[in-house]
């Protein structure tokens, strides 16, 4: 509106009031808009708009709505009105003195649209005073809005994988204890003969005749018991764990295989007497423990222990006899499918692989058809697995087709609702943009899983708690996580983030022209956008659209970049 015509309304208004005493004659100077330029937080524009009211002006018969307006190309949204009397009015509404006149505040919220990126607020001021309704001239009050918030994109997050459990080495453990008599280190017959050696060699056997095993390696730990002197117990476990080392050495020449045997001795085992004396009913360990806490050195426990001579009775009858021992480990490799046999076995009887094989089988496949095909195919075996479901919605989401990966992962929660699945739901439903609700729901199931928190700092981006987000991102390199501290004003390492991101695309040197113009950095602005403009000439008009890039729409190295 030029200024002849606003002075002409003006006049109007003046001349319609006149005889009616004071006449409303508002202006852009009565008005204080905080923010000055308009921004969406949280999806919502929200603005405190303070006003003042001269003396003299407000007319005592007078009722005053003013309604504030969002303009944006193709059209408008209202926000909620004020309503204003004069002092000569019956209602209820705020009352603003004719000769004092008075202060108001408004607080508008509008939900954001991408229209508003670029759009004007306004006041829309009627006067009805009896019968006649006069519409005072609109007031522009601010621009808008910085949809910077609006750049958070899930469509580009990545989505969690449901991962295989294929180990090629599963190692299986067996272990054996072999008992000896007091101040005594050879091996009876009878402990040979006992179900858990026989069961140890028997491993060992086992293990050197299959095709897919082998002894990865003994472990030998040899005790005496904590009961006469020092020296005498050291010889004494030393010579068991050669007896013992000895009869392990005897198995494993007797099967034909070879092992690494690492073997040690404890002299006085007194941690393994602690530990059976907690687990025991002897009437006086608490006692017993208590020496054991009071005095370090061996001989000196003994001694005190002696004393209880009741309670040591019962020590060398129950707990003593059982620290007076080998303990044997045998370690077993099991050996899993080579890649190649795993890819031969996939193409020539599938159903042969397990449901880890297959989940497996697919991440050794760069092309997505590929790996489609395999987790289709371990649908079609274990169709009770919600992992090949969840991966498959992964390739989708990778694609871009966001319903198809929706789908898959329904498919996927219906067989079990686990976290990685919830994520990838949760994602699904901020790059639609559902309800908080429902996003909501999902993320609240999805704790632990691979990118929790970088789906966490999108939705923190999306309710407009940027600390949050860029603390839920960490020292993650992604377009989104740069976005959460550029939101936080923490340029600095927004910068430091998008330098890491690999591979960069558009959206990246978009974000670093968005910091270059955050830090007045006309050079970063420019080498950002030539960059953005390169890989997208569609970013040219989204630079027009952006309010941040406003102070550079008259600067001729920019226009020539996006013009």
């Amino acid at each position: 509106m030029n200024k002849s015509v606003k002075f002409s309304l003006m006049m109007a208004i003046a001349l319609m009031l006149t005889a009616c005493g004071p006449k409303l004659a508002m202006v852009r100077e009565h008005f204080t808009v905080t923010p000055e330029v308009l921004e969406s937080v949280g999806g919502q524009v929200d603005a405190t708009i303070d006003g003042v009211i001269p003396e003299k002006m407000f007319p005592a018969k007078a009722v005053v709505t003013i309604t504030p307006v969002l303009k944006f190309e193709g059209g408008e949204v209202e926000g909620d009105p004020l309503t204003l009397q004069g002092e000569k009015v019956k209602g209820n509404d705020q009352v603003i003195p004719t000769k004092a006149g008075g202060a108001f505040k408004m607080k508008p919220s509008f939900e954001y649209i991408p229209e508003m990126q670029r759009s004007e607020l306004y006041a829309r001021i009627s006067i009805v005073k009896g019968k006649k309704t006069v519409n005072h001239p609109e007031i522009k009050l601010a621009d808008g809005v910085i949809a910077t918030e609006a750049l958070a994109n899930a469509k580009t997050a990545t989505p969690a994988n449901a991962q295989d459990k294929f180990q090629r080495i599963i190692q299986e453990e067996t272990q054996a204890n072999i008992m000896f008599l007091i101040q005594q280190s050879n091996i009876r017959n009878s402990e040979l003969k006992s179900e858990e050696v026989k069961a140890l060699a028997d491993a060992i056997a086992a293990a050197a005749k299959t095709e897919n095993k082998e002894v990865a390696g003994v472990k030998i730990s040899s005790y005496a018991s904590p009961d006469g002197a020092v020296d005498l117990n050291e010889k004494l476990a030393a010579q068991r764990e050669k007896s013992t080392t000895n009869y392990i050495n005897r198995e494993l020449k007797k099967a034909k295989t070879t092992a690494e045997v690492e073997a040690d001795f404890t002299a006085e085992d007194w941690a393994g007497f602690q530990e059976l004396l907690m687990n025991s009913n002897i009437q006086d360990k608490d006692l017993i423990l208590r020496v054991l806490s009071m005095y370090s050195d061996p001989e000196r426990r003994e001694t005190e222990i002696k004393n209880l001579a009741s309670a040591y009775k019962a020590l060398a009858d129950e707990i003593l006899p059982q620290l007076r021992r080998s303990r044997m480990t045998v370690t077993v490799n099991v050996i899993g499918r080579s890649d190649e046999e795993i890819i031969q076995t996939l193409f020539a009887d599938a159903s042969k692989l397990s449901i880890d094989e297959l989940l497996y089988a697919a991440t050794l496949f760069n092309p997505a058809d590929r790996k489609e095909a395999v987790y289709r195919e371990a649908i079609k075996l274990y169709p009770d697995d919600y992992r090949a479901y969840n991966n498959l919605g992964n390739l989708a989401y990778a694609a871009g087709k966001i319903e198809e990966a929706k789908d898959w992962y329904e498919q996927a929660y219906a067989k079990e609702q686990a976290p990685e699945v919830c994520v990838n739901l949760a994602l699904c439903a901020m790059a639609e943009n559902a309800d908080k609700a429902v996003i909501e729901k999902y993320l609240s199931q999805a704790a632990g899983a691979e990118g929790y928190e970088q789906a966490m700092g999108l939705y923190n981006i999306k309710k407009g708690q940027y600390a949050e987000a860029a603390k839920a991102y960490g020292e993650t390199a992604s377009n989104n996580a740069a976005l959460a501290q550029i939101l936080a004003k923490n340029y600095t390492k927004a910068k430091s983030i998008l330098d890491q991101v690999d591979p960069k695309d558009a959206e990246t040197y978009y974000l670093m022209a968005l910091v270059g113009a955050k830090t007045n950095n006309k050079d970063e602005v420019i080498a950002g956008l030539k960059q953005a403009v390169t890989i997208d000439p569609g970013i040219k008009e989204k630079v027009l659209k952006d309010v941040e890039f406003a102070k550079y729409a008259t600067d001729q190295a920019v226009l020539s970049i996006v013009k």
